[in-house]
């Protein structure tokens, strides 16, 4: 009902016309659909060019880690706490929990090798 052509629509007693508006507003939501889609694929675009040429100059690092996050999630792990447990704790994601978990596997991979050597 959002659409100019709806109210006339709404009004319409003729079959004929009915149809007609019908087949218009479908042709508009589909013009809207594929033109919000153009929009929404040009600004990623846009934005990823942005990125990649703030890197090569040096102005773009990414996010900085938070390093008082994971030292908290670091201390939970250690205590054998699950990561549902963790992040309604720290309210973090899975993905950082997991990312800071293969980090401390690593870490006493390689620390566990060189007591080995």
């Amino acid at each position: 009902m959002d659409l100019p052509t709806s109210y006339n629509f709404a009004k319409s007693t003729d079959e004929f016309q009915t149809r007609i508006l019908e087949a218009i507003n479908s042709m508009m939501l589909d013009i809207l659909a594929a033109t919000a889609r153009k929009d929404y694929i040009d600004r990623r675009r846009r934005q990823s060019e942005g990125v990649k040429k703030a890197k090569s100059q040096g102005k773009y690092k990414g996010r900085p880690e938070n390093i008082e996050l994971q030292r908290k999630i670091e201390s939970l792990l250690n205590d054998r706490k699950s990561y549902n447990h963790i992040q309604d704790m720290l309210s973090c994601s899975r993905h950082t929990i997991s990312k800071v978990s293969k980090r401390l596997k690593e870490h006493q991979e390689s620390e566990n090798n060189k007591s080995i050597a």
